[in-house]
């Protein structure tokens, strides 16, 4: 059985949550307080999934999420919000979350949504028939990237990536030059139907171009493509 760890200080939404994911499977561990979450964290044997809500202070979450992600780079996490502006989007997704949720949402979605970051998780850390044929090293500039072993390099340091940021790269490295359209990357890297019209991508770009471009404002490596997606050239 998979463990979610909710971080929900509201009583009616808190409750709603446990039951919900209860139903749907999941062993779920709760606290009202952001300030104890890397707390019970710590202290339970397993968790797959963080569900968060940003409803919290948004400085504490904020906090919360940077800490998390400089203590476990490897957990999947869901953010919730119920009035998160573009600002907060890309700062949420900046900070390390894999997912962001805007309230409400139905039991039936949020289940399905949950199910898709775990078994993806779960699927990256698998030993695997999956890792792409250039497993031994991948670069481009002066970046480095180790599929086999899921760590990236540039000029000799170390960049800690977000799970879903490397699996982005790596869906881009795949193509080996060939543009991506937005579509199979999202259906790819997050599971999105083709009916999903969501800015996660674009973010989630963003951080990558940040994190591994020299000039990000003028990317020379991750590359969009006008009407279609983006491409990595090397």
């Amino acid at each position: 059985m998979t463990m979610v760890l909710v971080i929900e200080e509201d009583r009616s939404a808190s409750e709603w949550l446990v039951r919900t994911l209860r139903t749907g499977g999941h062993a779920v561990e709760f606290t009202g307080k952001v300030e104890t979450g890397l707390d019970r964290l710590r202290s339970l044997p397993r968790t797959d999934l963080v569900l968060v809500d940003l409803a919290l202070p948004r400085t504490t979450g904020f906090q919360f999420l940077r800490e998390l992600r400089e203590e476990r780079n490897d957990l999947p996490v869901m953010a919730l919000s119920a009035q998160a502006d573009e600002a907060d989007r890309v700062q949420t997704f900046r900070l390390g979350a894999d997912h962001l949720v805007v309230q409400p949402i139905s039991a039936t979605e949020l289940l399905a949504r949950v199910d898709c970051l775990i078994e993806r998780s779960r699927a990256r850390r698998a030993p695997a028939d999956g890792i792409p044929p250039f497993s031994s090293m991948f670069r481009f500039g002066d970046v480095e990237v180790n599929a086999a072993t899921r760590q990236v390099r540039r000029s000799g340091t170390a960049v800690q990536l977000a799970p879903l940021e490397l699996e982005l790269l790596l869906a881009l490295i795949r193509r080996e030059g060939a543009a991506a359209a937005r579509i199979e990357l999202l259906k790819e890297v997050w599971g999105y139907e083709s009916d999903v019209v969501s800015r996660t991508l674009d973010t989630h770009v963003a951080n990558l171009r940040n994190k591994l471009e020299r000039d990000p404002a003028v990317p020379r490596h991750i590359l969009t493509v006008r009407k279609t997606g983006y491409r990595l050239q090397t």
